[in-house]
């Protein structure tokens, strides 16, 4: 009697779908973890062995791990296209381990900025591998749920990374000691290498290369002997830049989460930027996933490194003073606001298969910008601070509700098939110099017009992401019948 099996698409949940699904996310714990490492060791590099670091130079200094990881995505994003995941998915995290140690033996500025590169690079390239063996795996009931769960572990390293350092700096009571703290990420990511070694290659990726047979195995060691391929068998081969299917396939414009689960490393055919942009439907999909991308990067790397630094300017630590005595307070004052990353990710979630995400992401701006207002409203007429705690939570709470979340998923879901792949990358390359221009900036704001100046251009950034998401998005997802 043959043995009984079951569908990967319409299987329940395995513990082979939660192992991928943790091995896979450590990546966007290990970037957001790196994100609020930063945030607190420029205060203690600035104050106690660099004075002479300008806001420009504390601003070049954070960019650098996100120049990796705009880097990394784009190069190992391309070389795991041709030469398989595997090799990647776990060269990836062996790189920011190299970085992690290097600052940390060479203890000062130079190996901290190469360290910081090196690290983003491998960050980067984990960015665009993890989440495409999670879309493959899982049923398709489950994909976007999961995909969501994957980028809502960067709250994890967030809050992990926040407390752990005002633990272990309170502990040594020394400043000087700021290089140890690059160990706690040498640790998530020496785990995170140890968990991808007992590994195999992407079934998506060879299918899409031809090599069924292998497919078969891949997922059968993932998920279980009795597990048989669905619809990834009917993935086409890859084919090069410039053949292309046909340009009239319609994007699905539902939100439901078989469409937006589907990762970017789906996409049959390589369709170029220049491409993209040469329809005028399509030059609305770019504005809508690229813009609010870019305004929500402003947002969550601007203020989120550089969160322990806007605490002290806004009063909401320690007045002592003593300089290692402020920025303690403003970690520990850090860790709490950061727990509102983990419950804003979480409403996000339980909201995505049940609301409109265009509405979410709107709301999320909106929102978010309501609790900058509290804020900017606290510090101007010297309202109590647990107003102006509530206002920086409000903002965590909804900024990572709505739009770091639908950003993530929205680009699925407006391009074809043939498109998605380069429209994906577009709108992810947008979110990064949004970053990249967020942290390059905050300090400069900072020493041009004080805090005030910083969340009054913050909130006009967030506003501008509402305002493009609402306007272009009623065209892209209700076309006029003439166009």
């Amino acid at each position: 009697m043959d043995k009984e099996t079951v569908n990967m698409d319409t299987m329940p949940l395995r513990w082979g779908h939660f192992r991928v699904l943790l091995v896979a996310s450590l990546g966007q714990m290990t970037g957001a973890g790196m994100a609020t490492l930063i945030g607190i060791i420029l205060p203690l590099m600035q104050l106690f062995l660099h004075p002479e670091l300008s806001s420009g130079a504390q601003g070049a200094i954070g960019c650098t791990g996100l120049v990796g990881i705009m880097i990394g995505s784009l190069l190992f994003g391309r070389l795991s296209d041709e030469h398989g995941y595997l090799f990647f998915f776990r060269f990836c995290p062996a790189l920011v381990l190299t970085g992690s140690l290097l600052a940390f033996w060479s203890d000062g500025l130079t190996g901290l900025i190469i360290g910081l590169f090196i690290m983003g690079v491998g960050v980067g390239g984990a960015y665009s591998l993890d989440s495409d063996y999670i879309s493959e795996l899982m049923p398709k009931k489950w994909r976007l749920l999961m995909v969501g769960v994957a980028k809502a572990f960067s709250a994890v390293g967030n809050i992990l990374v926040a407390l752990l350092c005002f633990f272990l700096l309170k502990e040594w009571n020394d400043p000087l000691l700021w290089n140890r703290l690059l160990l706690l990420i040498t640790g998530i990511t020496g785990l995170m290498l140890v968990t991808r070694i007992r590994f195999t290659q992407s079934p998506g990726w060879l299918i899409a290369h031809g090599r069924i047979a292998e497919a078969e195995t891949a997922v059968r060691y993932f998920l279980g002997s009795d597990v048989v391929i669905g619809e990834l068998r009917a993935r086409p081969l890859k084919r090069k830049k410039g053949v292309r299917g046909s340009q009239t396939d319609t994007p699905p414009l539902s939100a439901r989460s078989d469409a937006a689960a589907v990762s970017s490393s789906e996409a049959t055919y390589e369709v170029s930027w220049s491409d993209l942009l040469r329809r005028t439907a399509n030059r609305r999909r770019v504005i809508l996933s690229a813009i609010p991308w870019a305004c929500e990067g402003v947002s969550v790397y601007g203020i989120g490194i550089f969160t322990p630094l806007l605490i002290m300017a806004l009063g909401l630590s320690s007045d002592s003073p003593n300089g290692f005595d402020r920025v303690l307070s403003s970690v520990e004052v850090t860790a709490g606001i950061n727990l509102f990353i983990l419950f804003g990710f979480i409403i996000g979630l339980s909201l995505a298969n049940r609301w409109q995400h265009l509405r979410m992401q709107t709301g999320g701006f909106l929102l978010a910008t309501a609790g900058l207002l509290l804020l900017w409203a606290a510090y101007r007429f010297h309202l109590p601070t647990a107003v102006a705690v509530i206002g920086f939570m409000a903002f965590q709470l909804f900024l990572n509700a709505g739009p770091h979340l639908t950003t993530f998923i929205l680009p699925a879901q407006i391009y074809s098939v043939a498109e998605r792949g380069s429209g994906t990358g577009l709108a992810a390359s947008a979110g990064k110099l949004g970053a990249v221009i967020g942290v390059l900036f905050i300090p400069l704001l900072l020493a041009w017009g004080g805090v005030e100046l910083v969340l009054l251009v913050v909130m006009l950034v967030n506003l501008t992401g509402a305002l493009v998401t609402w306007l272009v998005g009623r065209e892209v997802f209700h076309p006029l019948k003439h166009e």
